[in-house]
């Protein structure tokens, strides 16, 4: 794996010198510095590969756009600091900002070439100045640029960084701006995010701040603003994950149990009562929602505030995308790790429609994954809700699952244990699925999840091989 870096600078004089030296075209030397660089081991993820001609009449690469953009926008900090007129000052930011946006969404690479050149200081400045305070369209733009220069490095984000986003949030809050500031919102919302994405530190110091209450209250205030909505339902999913290497644990956990009891579940739920029109963003409650479910009471309150027949009636509808349905699954899983839930789900009526969702999607392996994994959820511990699946032909649509995804480790995981789950602690349905041919399947789905599928074919009472991999012998135990 290729661990060697160099600058951009040192890349761009081996595209010159190529340029000049051999008198290969600009696509030409690019082409051949990166093979040099790549066969030396060097790792060049953070070089911009795309050149910027210069404007002398060697063609030579000159400097990066984005660089020029940065350079551009410190020169606007000094002209608003010396007191210039605040529109022509803006007239002259403003193309800058809109070529920061532009280089910066194209990849990693253009970020840390920004990064580098004190993008991240110039842009807090910016956003903070006068002409920003006074011009709310003008700090829209700047924030834009910043949550785009966060995207993929949260390191960047700094107290004062913190200082200035929690600020918008809990102004926004204390002065009931609502809609008319809903842009902003979703903005500094957005900059939290990014900032909490692979890193832990930055995620437990903003928790600190009352981000979790700050957030509550922003989703309370701004339920009818979809963009504010989506914004602040991924910062919740981005606090609960433990997605940062270099911590040992997180409190991703923590984080959970602090947003369901701040009563974020009943929000949530509102919230996605609201906006049943629009499937994505129910689709994407559910997701969080199923991030919440991290406890028993918690499982349980999805389903007392109205959660289970909002998720059912949505599974339901035919129009419902692939998207949607896995986050409607993934949830109804999460919840089913409680037992009485369990019977719920199944005394609303949730096994045919479950299976009916399955049924529609049944060749997109990401639905089928995490539908069998509902079914096996539901199915545990539980001869009532397997007489409920088997009644309602489960047994022949895993069948034909596991003969579709043949090659998904993880549709044939889930559909392994769904089996298993049905026929654990009710061997009467053994039958069923032998005589649907599922013998074969079970044997190759061995090849991917070999611990599943054994466990499926013991309680099938099928022959299996199981190995006793230490029987104690010629090393006993000693004490």
């Amino acid at each position: 794996m290729a661990s060697k870096q160099i600058t951009q600078e040192t890349f761009d004089a081996v595209v010159k010198e190529n340029m000049e030296e051999f008198e290969m075209s600009s696509e030409e030397a690019v082409q051949d510095a990166v093979q040099q660089f790549e066969s030396q081991g060097v790792n060049l993820a953070n070089i911009i590969k795309d050149i910027h001609i210069g404007n002398d009449e060697s063609g030579a690469p000159g400097k990066h756009p984005i660089l020029l953009a940065v350079d551009g926008l410190a020169e606007g900090i000094k002209a608003i600091s010396s007191g210039g007129d605040a529109q022509e000052t803006k007239a002259a930011i403003m193309p800058h900002l809109d070529t920061f946006k532009v280089e910066c969404d194209k990849d990693l690479a253009h970020r840390l070439q920004a990064a580098g050149n004190q993008a991240y200081p110039t842009l807090l400045l910016l956003v903070q100045c006068r002409l920003a305070e006074a011009d709310l369209d003008f700090q829209c733009r700047v924030l834009d640029c910043l949550c785009s220069l966060l995207n993929g490095q949260p390191d960047l984000m700094t107290s004062d960084g913190m200082d200035f986003v929690l600020g918008v949030l809990q102004r926004a809050v204390e002065a009931e701006e609502g809609n008319s500031q809903s842009q902003r919102l979703q903005l500094a919302v957005r900059a939290v995010r990014l900032a909490c994405v692979k890193h832990e530190t930055n995620r437990q110091t903003f928790v600190k701040r009352n981000l979790i209450g700050t957030l509550i209250k922003v989703l309370s205030e701004n339920k009818d603003s979809v963009k504010v909505v989506k914004e602040v339902d991924a910062t919740f999913r981005t606090l609960v994950v433990d997605d940062d290497i270099r911590v040992p644990f997180g409190k991703a956990h923590d984080h959970a149990k602090m947003i369901v009891e701040e009563g974020a579940l009943k929000l949530l739920l509102e919230v996605m009562q609201t906006c049943m029109h629009d499937q994505g963003v129910v689709g994407d409650l559910c997701a969080t929602l199923a991030r919440l479910s991290v406890r028993n009471e918690f499982c349980q309150e999805i389903v007392n505030l109205g959660g289970l027949k909002a998720v059912l009636a949505v599974l339901g509808d035919d129009q419902a995308s692939q998207l949607v349905v896995k986050q409607l699954l993934a949830l109804v899983k999460a919840i089913a790790g409680n037992d009485e839930v369990k019977t719920a789900i199944v005394n609303a009526g949730g096994i045919p429609t479950i299976l009916g969702a399955i049924s529609r999607f049944i060749r997109q392996p990401q639905v089928c994954e995490a539908g069998c994994g509902a079914v096996a959820a539901i199915v545990l511990r539980k001869p009532a809700n397997c007489t409920a699946v088997m009644e309602a032909e489960g047994a022949k649509l895993l069948v034909q699952v596991l003969g579709i995804h043949g090659e998904e480790a993880g549709v044939q995981k889930q559909a392994c244990m769904a089996v298993r789950n049905l026929v654990a602690r009710t061997r009467q349905y053994s039958e069923a699925f032998i005589q649907l041919g599922i013998e074969p399947l079970l044997r190759g789905a061995q090849r991917l999840c070999p611990d599943e599928a054994k466990a499926a074919l013991r309680d099938l009472d099928l022959k299996v091989e199981l190995r006793e991999l230490w029987k104690g012998e010629k090393t006993p135990l000693t004490h």
